[in-house]
């Protein structure tokens, strides 16, 4: 039997980048669908982990990166996402959640063979962990509503790749965890 974990994928933001203007509305309209997400999960039990960018603060670790995240401008979009007691947090540093991260070992010592993608960004670091997971023969499910994206084209384009050629599910969150 198959155990899922739920991926929460760079959410925790400062929104101080070159294509923040374009994100944040996308960030907003999915945010409603992360926080149930995120409720069910934890409700259920699921191992949530969040897997996010360093910002190239390379003295940074998880805490610092949330008090920056939430003592910044748009920490309203941070702070019901916040990873609670329980939550597990990897820090990356490119885009897959996998480039140069413990997260293959942590899965392995969890059992954990199926991932629940969420987060940011659609076209970008949902798009390249998907391939990873599914090279690393990872079952992968992404939340449609629940990803963020800067361009909707390639957005629509990452989730019709990622449904087709790496035989990923993909889904509304409505149907995670009902």
């Amino acid at each position: 039997m198959s155990k899922t974990a739920l991926i929460v994928i760079d959410m925790i933001n400062t929104y101080d980048h070159e294509d923040a203007e374009s994100l944040i509305p996308a960030v907003e309209s999915a945010l409603p669908h992360l926080t149930g997400l995120l409720e069910r999960a934890r409700r259920q039990n699921v191992p949530v982990i969040y897997v996010n960018d360093n910002f190239g603060e390379w003295r940074s670790h998880h805490g610092e990166i949330l008090d920056q995240a939430l003592s910044g401008p748009h920490a309203r979009l941070v702070e019901p996402l916040k990873p609670d007691e329980s939550s597990l947090f990897v820090v990356k540093a490119r885009h897959s959640i996998f480039f140069e991260t413990p997260l293959t070992y942590l899965l392995h010592q969890q059992g954990i063979d199926r991932l629940v993608l969420c987060g940011q960004v659609t076209e970008q670091c949902v798009l390249y962990s998907a391939l990873d997971a599914h090279i690393r023969h990872l079952q992968v499910i992404v939340a449609r509503d629940a990803v963020a994206h800067i361009h909707a084209d390639l957005a629509d384009a990452a989730l019709r790749m990622m449904e087709r050629n790496m035989g990923a599910r993909v889904c509304d969150s409505g149907e995670l965890w009902t």
